[in-house]
């Protein structure tokens, strides 16, 4: 998995027909906005968790959280 921090305005491309735009958002929010080709599947997880009536089977999907701290080596020293 990749993680990167972007500013509002940038972009990633995947391969060369798929881009993603970062529109910029609050703390708690962020928007996007996903140019593909109509033939790409884009499912929010939301959406794809509530199709899943078995309980079990939804208990086993991947689920991906914010990580509330990052570890020392990738803080910023704090300022004195």
């Amino acid at each position: 998995m990749l993680r990167l921090t972007v500013s509002p305005e940038e972009y990633l491309l995947i391969n060369d027909n798929i881009k993603i735009i970062f529109l910029g958002g609050s703390k708690n929010n962020l928007r996007i906005m996903v140019d593909a080709p109509r033939e790409v599947n884009i499912v929010r997880s939301a959406a794809l968790e509530n199709s899943i009536p078995d309980s079990e089977e939804r208990a086993g999907m991947p689920r991906y959280y914010a990580v509330p701290e990052a570890p020392e080596r990738y803080r910023r020293p704090k300022s004195r």
